[in-house]
């Protein structure tokens, strides 16, 4: 950016305000999140796309807050489920579902598919949104994906979400699953880590 400043992250995850941290640790800005800013509120992610939600809790947040705004929404894309559960990730098995519970319905609903049906693609888009001195908003957005399968089993792991029974492409069938990855290793492959590459890029041109 032109100068140090702050940004807000539009996420009421801790890990996810810590993968972004971690990924944008190179600019010359400060990543403050909604909870460093006693911020509550919800913004409605209501949108039939990741872009749409994107957009919506960057602009939403902006308002509240002021500030640059960087909004991530992300989920998985399942071909054997035409794409879903997609923007209902995180809702897939019920409103308040753990991360258990959307594992456990989505191996459930690809029970008895070889590996070459259970293909998938995890993809993040982050949204920025920069209030200007008129009032007006702009907003920049990107893409990254990750493809990969669904593996049979969750298996230990040390990340968060589907994690635990998404194979990157570069493992075998039933080899290592993302949440059995180092740090370092998920950042260099994952849909996040390339969506924050794409977006650092662009922050550090302004």
């Amino acid at each position: 950016m032109s100068a140090p400043g702050r940004i807000a992250l539009a996420t009421h995850s801790e890990h996810k305000a810590q993968e972004l941290r971690e990924l944008l640790a190179g600019l010359d800005a400060e990543l403050v999140s909604l909870a460093d800013l006693g911020i509550t509120t919800g913004v409605p992610e209501d949108g039939a796309t990741f872009e749409e939600n994107a957009a919506a809790k960057a602009r939403g947040y902006a308002a509240l807050t002021g500030l640059p705004t960087l909004a991530d929404d992300s989920g998985l894309e399942v071909d054997a489920l035409d794409g879903g559960p997609g923007v209902r990730t995180r809702r897939y098995a019920g409103e308040h579902a753990t991360d258990a519970e959307n594992n456990a319905k989505l191996l459930d609903a690809l029970s008895g598919l070889g590996p070459e049906r259970r293909g998938a693609q995890y993809v993040c888009v982050l949204a920025l949104a920069e209030p200007g001195p008129d009032g007006e908003v702009a907003l920049t957005s990107v893409r990254g994906t990750a493809r990969g399968r669904i593996a049979t089993a969750p298996k230990r792991s040390t990340g968060f979400g589907y994690d635990p029974i998404f194979e990157p492409g570069a493992e075998a069938p039933g080899g290592r699953t993302l949440g059995e990855w180092s740090a370092a290793e998920k950042h260099a492959i994952s849909h996040r880590g390339m969506a924050a590459r794409e977006m650092a890029a662009i922050l550090r041109a302004r």
